[in-house]
């Protein structure tokens, strides 16, 4: 490919509050999504139920938040592997990485709009969540759908990344670095945790808890640690029946069965923000220590590290034609049905 070719590349994110006075906005805007909030009479319902919602739980989510320093830090990290990502493609092509939030700043709309203004010879969608799901990328991407309508402009689209080979080594790498602060690493238990999601939805046909479970095992087979390891899941809303084992019921277990060494590994996470922060570093710390647990760590999430840019970068030329698209790696081109 020409060097000159002009690429626009989107990383899709969840995104969150950049202050406190933002907290209820940002709620809104997530309960406002029919692909979170699902409601029979559909619109009629979702906006007065959002604003109740969003009402209600504005007061203590913004006291997380202010807990982790008033804000999310979730656009400045994705902001980062935007930079470091066009620096690794500007090796091949002519790049443009925009950032896309989908219930908070800088918007979809936003993005359309700045690569718009580049006009672009070709578009790649990279959604920032390994794991498919309908409620993350499935989204993110319906919500570019809405934004984006130049016809003459091909748009790769990659759906899923959960064992990339890049994205493994990476996770892998972070967990040996975490391993490092425990005084006896191979007695460490190793809790994998991953965003929840309602089981109605993996009925619906969504890959989200397979692709999870794939991408543990393919952690522990690249690391060869002898640790035992559980999968278990974090961020239950509402009522209704979530993907078990929780997390809290995981600490509580392992505290009762007299383990004291743990590893929480955020495994569905690329970037820190309110989930990884708060409710693994503050809440899950306090539950484990509760449990009897008295080495309790997190390990950081990926964020920026070269390894990951890699796999990335990997990504969006194999999505180009560039290179190939490893296995686990789902791309489609505009109006293709894929997950």
């Amino acid at each position: 490919m020409d060097k000159r070719k002009r690429i626009g590349v989107v990383l899709f994110q969840l995104g969150g509050p950049d202050r406190l006075e933002a907290v209820e906005p940002f709620l809104y805007n997530l309960f406002c999504d029919p692909d979170i909030l699902d409601l029979p009479l559909g619109g009629l319902a979702r906006r007065p139920l959002a604003k109740w919602i969003s009402m209600r739980r504005a007061k203590k989510v913004a006291q997380a938040y202010a807990e982790i320093g008033g804000r999310s830090p979730i656009r400045e990290l994705t902001e980062r592997q935007a930079q470091a990502l066009e620096r690794n493609l500007s090796v091949h092509m002519d790049a443009r990485v925009v950032v896309a939030m989908r219930y908070w700043k800088p918007s979809t709309a936003d993005a359309v709009r700045t690569l718009t203004d580049y006009a672009p010879e070709e578009i790649v969608l990279l959604p920032l969540y390994p794991q498919f799901s309908f409620s993350t990328t499935g989204s993110s991407l319906k919500e570019w759908q809405r934004q984006f309508s130049d016809p003459r402009c091909p748009v790769h689209t990659i759906c899923s990344f959960h064992d990339h080979p890049r994205l493994i080594e990476a996770f892998v790498e972070k967990i040996h670095a975490s391993l490092a602060q425990f005084a006896e690493p191979e007695a460490v238990q190793f809790v994998f945790s991953a965003h929840g999601l309602p089981v109605s939805f993996i009925a619906r046909g969504d890959p989200y808890q397979r692709q999870v479970e794939e991408t543990v095992q393919r952690v522990m087979q690249q690391g060869g640690w002898p640790n035992p390891h559980v999968l278990c899941y974090q961020s239950k809303v509402g009522r209704q029946r979530w993907l078990e084992p929780s997390l809290d019921d995981t600490l509580a277990r392992l505290g009762a069965a007299g383990v004291t060494s743990v590893l929480v590994i955020p495994i569905s996470f690329v970037s820190e923000h309110i989930e990884t922060l708060h409710e693994l570093n503050i809440e899950a710390r306090e539950h484990a220590e509760a449990a009897g647990i008295r080495n309790f760590a997190v390990m950081p999430a990926l964020n920026d590290s070269p390894t990951f840019i890699t796999a990335l970068t990997e990504l969006v030329l194999g999505a180009l034609g560039l290179g190939d698209a490893p296995t686990g790696t789902s791309v489609r081109k505009r109006g293709v049905d894929s997950a």
